[in-house]
């Protein structure tokens, strides 16, 4: 993979808003009240990304939307409090913020999860227009799948004329679809084994690593030049041009999932951004999941890379 401008900030495109996650605090009974533990935190597929990326030291800007409410407010005075520079979050009146609910069983696993996502239309892209210089002198430009497709293609389609490198992740199966077009233009692609199956579709069995290696070099094929195929506690399938391979899970107890998976990019980015191996950079994202997976909340709030190292060891 080609060497980053790693002096210069990235940019985080996508959603921001407020995470809503319960686990059960006994087998389910559905139909009825279920004892539980409730948690509030901010969360947001692309503001995870900032502050996992924050805490390692890495400057980080945030381009999305907020509602002109309480949780508004409350998820920007946060980002701002861990380091992430949130002047192009638009505040847009008389809108909600956006929310994520999880509902977890008494294990920690995700049985059911709902967005509202809707007010990241608003980084339209007259927006993104507007914040042309910021991205054109970014080291790389995150994008997450919550962008309405017109800002989506248009903030490829700006990176690459500024020759900025753009990291995404498709952030659902549903949202999948979006990047179909857009394949070719992707310097680095970090779906989950089902958001892959979608756009090079499966022949394989759920958890198949054989089968998620294929999907990643698949998706070289197709011109993203390094893929990051996660399958959960089943670990990371990865590959460019030069190498491919498979990490194991770290294993861990499982407190809470939300969140893993975009610590897991951000460790990835970081290592690349610091010319870590492609090899390496997937372990060091491998470690990150784990640490959020046992940590109460959306983003490990003392991440660095001492720890993501620690915790290999």
């Amino acid at each position: 993979m080609k060497p980053l401008e790693s002096d210069r900030p990235v940019i985080a495109i996508g959603s921001c808003g407020l995470d809503i996650v319960g686990r059960a605090a006994e087998p389910i009974h559905t139909g009825t009240s279920n004892p539980a533990v409730l948690r509030m935190s901010p969360g947001g597929v692309a503001r995870n990304v900032a502050e996992n990326l924050a805490h390692l030291g890495t400057e980080v800007h945030l381009i999305s939307a907020v509602g002109d409410d309480a949780e508004g407010r409350l998820v920007l005075a946060q980002a701002e409090q861990a380091g992430i520079h949130v002047e192009q979050v638009l505040t847009v009146p008389s809108a909600r913020t956006g929310a994520y609910l999880a509902v977890l069983d008494e294990q920690g696993n995700l049985l059911l999860a709902m967005d509202d996502m809707r007010i990241v239309e608003a980084v339209s892209p007259e927006h993104l227009r507007a914040c042309r210089d910021l991205m054109a002198g970014a080291s790389v430009i995150f994008l997450d799948g919550n962008l309405a497709p017109r800002s989506l293609s248009l903030a490829v389609r700006l990176a690459k004329q500024a020759g900025v490198p753009v990291a995404a992740d498709p952030t659902s199966v549903s949202l999948a679809p979006r990047f179909a077009e857009l394949l070719d233009d992707l310097w680095l692609f970090m779906p989950n084994e089902a958001e892959a199956g979608i756009l090079v579709p499966p022949t394989g069995a759920h958890a198949d690593r054989v089968r998620a290696l294929e999907s990643a070099r698949q998706l070289v094929g197709r011109g993203v030049e390094a893929a990051v195929i996660t399958m959960a506690e089943f670990g990371v399938a990865y590959a460019s041009p030069e190498v491919s391979g498979l990490v194991p899970a770290v294993q861990t107890v499982i407190l809470d999932p939300t969140g893993a998976g975009d610590a897991l990019t951000a460790a990835v980015l970081f290592a690349l951004l610091n010319d870590i191996p492609l090899d390496e950079a997937v372990k060091l994202g491998a470690s990150a999941a784990a640490l959020t997976l046992r940590t109460p909340g959306s983003v490990v709030p003392d991440l660095s890379l001492e720890l993501l190292y620690d915790q290999l060891r």
